[in-house]
């Protein structure tokens, strides 16, 4: 069993299942809208596939309502993602953070160096 953060980021790999997902956080709608900017690439079937990822990631919900398969986004899958990732932002900007002062030591070694051997003549 694959654990649930590896099913957010394989759903999340694939850019049809992205636009889906930004398609949905502007509000509910029916597999029928997810499918239409689509229609001209793939199969119903194939778009039914994405969303099943998406559904089994936990990142939608799909209800029945007559005819209609209203899907809406869950956004509580995504934060665990967020999360995850949150760790090693921080980790990058304090190593760039480290970067900045170290290039800032150096410039400023470099201007010194400069400035004692500025006013001499060969």
């Amino acid at each position: 069993m694959q654990d649930h953060l590896s099913q957010t980021f394989a759903a999340l790999a694939d850019p049809t299942r992205r636009a889906m997902l930004a398609h949905l956080s502007k509000g509910e709608a029916n597999v029928s809208d997810l499918a239409k900017p689509f229609l001209n690439e793939m199969s119903l079937p194939a778009i039914t596939k994405h969303l099943k990822v998406l559904e089994k990631a936990g990142l939608i919900t799909k209800t029945k309502e007559a005819q209609w398969r209203p899907c809406k986004l869950n956004g509580e899958a995504l934060k665990e993602a967020s999360d995850w990732m949150e760790q090693y932002r921080i980790f990058w900007e304090e190593s760039f953070d480290r970067l900045d002062a170290y290039l800032k030591t150096v410039t400023a070694e470099k201007k010194k160096a400069k400035g004692k051997n500025h006013g001499r003549k060969k």
